[in-house]
């Protein structure tokens, strides 16, 4: 039987008016995912769609991958 997997994807931002994504909060969120099996499949920069204005602010769409049982 073929070996089948399951995906998750995070979006994070550091706040609605912009500002870096801090390496604390993400590291927060592999670790946490980690600890339930996931495993980290990639990292995108995006521009995501803030709800304040028409702009957005910068963030990134974390991937996470794991093993169906």
């Amino acid at each position: 039987m073929a070996k089948t997997f399951e995906y998750k994807v995070v979006e994070l931002r550091e706040g609605m008016m912009g500002g870096k994504m801090s390496g604390d909060k993400l590291e927060k969120v592999l670790n946490e995912h980690g600890r339930q099996g996931w495993q980290l499949k990639s990292v995108t920069a995006v521009e995501v769609k803030g709800r304040i204005g028409p702009g957005g602010v910068e963030g990134v769409l974390v991937t996470f991958e794991r093993s169906r049982e």
